[in-house]
C-alpha cells in the first residue's frame, strides 16, 4: 500500500507489487540501499531504486532479468502506484545505457541506438540547485495534459498524427493558429525539442561537442520560454553557465522546478567555473550549489565487492 511518509520507500514496495503481479516467487529479502544520486533532484533516484531493486529480486528468485522488460515493469510502478504519468527514458536510461555512449531513444517505436560520446578534454558537470521540486510531479501531468490538448486539436488537421512527435516543425507552423497560446508553446518546445534530438545525433556522430552543446541551450531556453519548467534557481544557473569560458553547452535535466542543470566543460576551467558558478548563484538566491564531475557508466548490473570499495 502507498503511504505518503513511506516517500522513497514506496518505490521498492511498487517493484515488489509488479513483480508478484507477474508470479515471480518472492520470499523475503534483506536490502540495503547505498546510493550517490541525491532524491529529488532531476537525476533518475526513483527509476535508480526502481531498476536495482527489480533487478536485484528478479536476480536472487530467477525471475527474467531482461533490462527492457525491467524498464517497463518500472513505469508500470511509478504510473500507477506512484500515480506519476512518467514516460520510459528514466528506466532505459539507467538500464540500459553503456559506458562512452548515450542512448537514442524513439519513445513511441523503442527503437534505440547507442551513440559514441567523445568528450575528449570535456567533462560532464551536474549542478544541483539544492531547490527540492516541489511541483515537479504535478507540473508533469499537467504539461502531459496540455500536449494532448494540443495534439487533439492537430489531429483534426491530420489524424494519422498519433503523437506530436509525427508533426514536423514545418506542418506545425502551418497550423498553429488553431491552438490556444499554452497548449500551442507546449506542443511548440515538444516538436522543435525532437528535431534538436536529431540534430544532437547527428552532432555527436561527427564529434561535434561544439554544436551538440549550442543545442543543449537551445533546449533550456525552450523549456523556459515554452514548457516554462524551469524556475528562478535553474534559470539563474544556466544564465550564469552559458556565459563561462571553457563550458561550451548547458542546460535542465529531470521535470524542472528545481533539480540539476548538465552542462559540459572544459576540464581546465574546472575550478573556475564551480567558484564562478557557486558564488554568483548564492548572490542571486541565497542557495549553495553543489557540483558532481560525473562521467559515462554502464546500466543496472551485478557488481563485486571490490568494485564497491
Amino acid at each position: 500500500m502507498f503511504k505518503k511518509e513511506d516517500d522513497w520507500g514506496n518505490y521498492p514496495k511498487g517493484i515488489i507489487k509488479e513483480l508478484m503481479k507477474e508470479s515471480a516467487s518472492l520470499k523475503g529479502a534483506d536490502i540495503l540501499y547505498y546510493g550517490t544520486i541525491p532524491n529529488a533532484a532531476g537525476l533518475s533516484s526513483s527509476a535508480s531504486i526502481g531498476m536495482v531493486t527489480a533487478f536485484g529480486l528478479a536476480s536472487l528468485v530467477g525471475h527474467p532479468t531482461d533490462r527492457q522488460a525491467l524498464a517497463f515493469l518500472c513505469q508500470r510502478m511509478e504510473n500507477h502506484f506512484i500515480g506519476v504519468n512518467t514516460g520510459i527514458l528514466d528506466q532505459f536510461a539507467v538500464g540500459l545505457c553503456e559506458k562512452d555512449y548515450a542512448l537514442f531513444l524513439n519513445c513511441d517505436t523503442l527503437e534505440k541506438e547507442k551513440v559514441a560520446l567523445k568528450l575528449g578534454n570535456y567533462k560532464l558537470v551536474i549542478t544541483n540547485t539544492n531547490k527540492r521540486r516541489g511541483l515537479a510531479d504535478s507540473k508533469y501531468n499537467e504539461r502531459l495534459q496540455e500536449c494532448r490538448e494540443a495534439l487533439k486539436v492537430l489531429q483534426e488537421v491530420n489524424p494519422a498524427w498519433k503523437t506530436l512527435s509525427d508533426i514536423s516543425i514545418e506542418a506545425f507552423e502551418r497550423h498553429q493558429s488553431r491552438l490556444a497560446s499554452i497548449p500551442k508553446a507546449r506542443a511548440r518546445h515538444v516538436i522543435t525539442e525532437n528535431a534538436r534530438v536529431l540534430d544532437a545525433v547527428k552532432a555527436l556522430k561527427v564529434s561535434d561537442l561544439k554544436t551538440f552543446g549550442e543545442l543543449m541551450k537551445q533546449s533550456h531556453r525552450s523549456l523556459r520560454d515554452d514548457y516554462e519548467v524551469t524556475g528562478q534557481e535553474l534559470d539563474a544557473l544556466f544564465d550564469t553557465q552559458r556565459q563561462m569560458a571553457g563550458c561550451i553547452g548547458t542546460r535542465m535535466t529531470g521535470a524542472g522546478f528545481g533539480g540539476c542543470t548538465i552542462s559540459i566543460v572544459d576540464a581546465n576551467t574546472l575550478d573556475v567555473f564551480k567558484e564562478t558558478v557557486s558564488r554568483k548563484y548564492n548572490q542571486q538566491t541565497g542557495l549553495e550549489a553543489t557540483f558532481y564531475i560525473c562521467e559515462t557508466g554502464n546500466g543496472v548490473r551485478e557488481i563485486t565487492e571490490e568494485v564497491v570499495s
